[in-house]
């Protein structure tokens, strides 16, 4: 480790010069914004958070792409430029691909207590280094700082699960027939490759990287190219925590690297977390190659909260399930019906959100920070004014929102729309801290319109009535469901379940789904006659041939 930090500062030196034109002044940070970045960029090896390039990591080194395209990598509080990720060579594919192939053939033999060992000593060095984590989800992401810590536990629970391998990877096995058996073993498929979103640049590669390996796999990891910053020190962190060279490689990129993820013949499994449009590109052109691909997508997550309901409960369950990450999560509730009388709550709903604090993320007290970036801001903006123009009511507007300190930063304040099914503002996937408010008179009614929606993510309910809750999760036709809980994500020993349109393929991503979609089965039927068994001692007879 010394000698690769010395070659590493010797590196700088010498390209100080060179940089010094284009690294940003890390005066748009505050001081405590600053002093992260620099640590991240002195402590780890692969990303930086003051200017430099982020690195590929393929077979075990980190690795300065030659590539002609960079993306800047912004802070969304304030836009000072923390890196730039290469937009990855064919070669430099080619070269992950060939590192995963060959550690392929010696991983996927290792046995299953010596996986999960390098599970162990992960989940070890994820706590140990949760600070470094979070402090590169707030400057990339702009989350909260309690937020960017609540993505990480979420992933490792994940990699705690996978240290339950031994278990999930139980055969079959069973006597046919006279001293004939039959078993099933589950087994490794080859190189599988992860795309992660920018909205949990932690949480998803937890999902995938511990899920992948435990199962004698390797893996492709392409992070966002909006953040990158955290699926680099998790590569560091599996690395230190015993993962050969080649079982672990990152690449970078934009659409062409998607592309050779899916065509590529080497690669048998695509997990894909995201957009729309993304998703069923990958979705569609993985499968015409032959991969098994896993693909969740959008979502339109409703809330309904019956007249019955603990009130303080519901709505601030609904205010931190829409607004908290700046809603920028596929299990946010950005719809809520309010049933009956419940009606009457909609001003303390309004209350609760207008006190939210919109700030940067390490700003103590904040609730939520900006939104990814300024296009995904005029967007959001959008949608808003659409909701205005088709004769919805803004209860609460937070499009000309200002933040002291943070003037060009991407912020939305929590906006609170009055609208009705027709409108595009429910018809679309906001993606933003907008929260849509539907009035039904019934449950039945509440029910038809979440069934009528094309997403099937999640959905919640809130009531005291055992029976209504009861005729809820009977009746409604989503793949997740919270019973006075607003986000009901299942932990990891359960599978991911969400349907409709938010999801391509049958197999989840973590839990026993993720076993089958990471294994496939082998089945060997064997006769071993009994007669045909060595004597158990020598015969000193004369040999009579009957």
């Amino acid at each position: 480790m010394l000698s690769t930090r010395i070659a590493r500062l010797r590196h700088r030196c010498a390209c100080s010069y060179a940089t010094v034109a284009t690294r940003p002044a890390l005066s748009g940070l505050n001081t405590v914004a600053r002093s992260k970045a620099e640590q991240i960029s002195r402590d780890w090896n692969g990303t930086s958070a003051t200017g430099e390039n982020t690195k590929n990591f393929i077979g075990g080194e980190f690795m300065e792409s030659s590539a002609t395209k960079y993306i800047d990598v912004v802070d969304p509080s304030t836009q000072t430029l923390l890196t730039r990720v290469p937009e990855t060579t064919s070669a430099e594919f080619e070269q992950a691909v060939d590192a995963a192939s060959q550690a392929f053939k010696t991983w996927s033999k290792t046995t299953v207590l010596t996986r999960q060992r390098v599970i162990f000593e992960l989940q070890r060095l994820i706590r140990e280094n949760s600070d470094a984590l979070a402090a590169s989800i707030v400057l990339e992401q702009g989350k909260t700082l309690p937020d960017a810590h609540g993505d990480i536990l979420r992933g490792l629970q994940v990699v705690e699960h996978a240290a339950s391998a031994p278990s999930l990877l139980f055969g079959e096995k069973i006597e046919v027939s006279r001293d004939m058996d039959t078993e099933v073993r589950k087994v490794p498929l080859g190189v599988t490759a992860s795309i992660a979103p920018f909205n949990f640049p932690a949480m998803i590669p937890l999902w995938s990287i511990p899920m992948a390996t435990v199962t004698g796999n390797t893996l492709i990891l392409k992070p966002s190219e909006r953040d990158p910053g955290a699926a680099m020190i998790i590569a560091e962190l599996c690395q230190r925590a015993g993962l050969p060279p080649g079982v672990i490689n990152v690449v970078h990129g934009t659409i062409p690297t998607v592309n050779s993820i899916c065509d590529h013949p080497a690669i048998r499994a695509i997990s894909f977390v995201g957009g729309d449009r993304a998703g069923k590109h990958i979705y569609n052109r993985g499968t015409q190659n032959g991969k098994r691909v896993q693909s969740n997508m959008g979502a339109k997550n409703h809330a309904v909260i019956m007249p019955d309901a603990n009130k303080n409960l519901a709505l601030n369950s609904i205010v931190g399930a829409a607004f908290g990450a700046a809603g920028q999560r596929c299990m946010a509730i950005s719809v809520v019906i309010l049933i009956g009388t419940a009606q009457a709550w909609l001003p303390d709903l309004i209350t609760l959100a207008q006190n939210l604090k919109v700030s940067g993320g390490f700003e103590k007290g904040a609730d939520l920070g900006p939104v990814i970036s300024p296009a995904a801001k005029e967007r959001i903006l959008s949608l808003i004014a659409s909701a205005e123009q088709e004769g919805g009511k803004l209860h609460l507007d937070g499009r000309n929102i200002t933040v002291p300190g943070y003037e060009h930063g991407n912020f939305v304040g929590p906006t609170v729309i009055e609208a009705d099914p027709s409108m595009r503002c429910y018809k679309e996937e906001i993606f933003g801290p907008a929260l849509v408010v539907l009035r039904a008179e019934t449950l039945d009614d509440a029910i038809d319109i979440i069934n009528a929606n094309r997403y099937g993510n999640g959905t919640a309910i809130f009531t005291q009535s055992g029976a209504t809750a009861r005729k809820f999760e009977t009746n409604v036709e989503v793949g997740q469901i919270g019973i006075n809980i607003p986000i009901p994500v299942p932990l990891p020993m359960f599978s991911w379940s969400g349907n409709k349109a938010s999801a391509l393929g049958d197999l989840g991503f973590y839990g026993k789904s993720a076993i089958e979609f990471y294994t496939m089965k082998k089945t060997t039927t064997s006769l071993w006659k009994a007669e045909d068994a060595l004597a158990s001692k020598a015969s000193v007879n004369m040999p009579t041939h009957h």
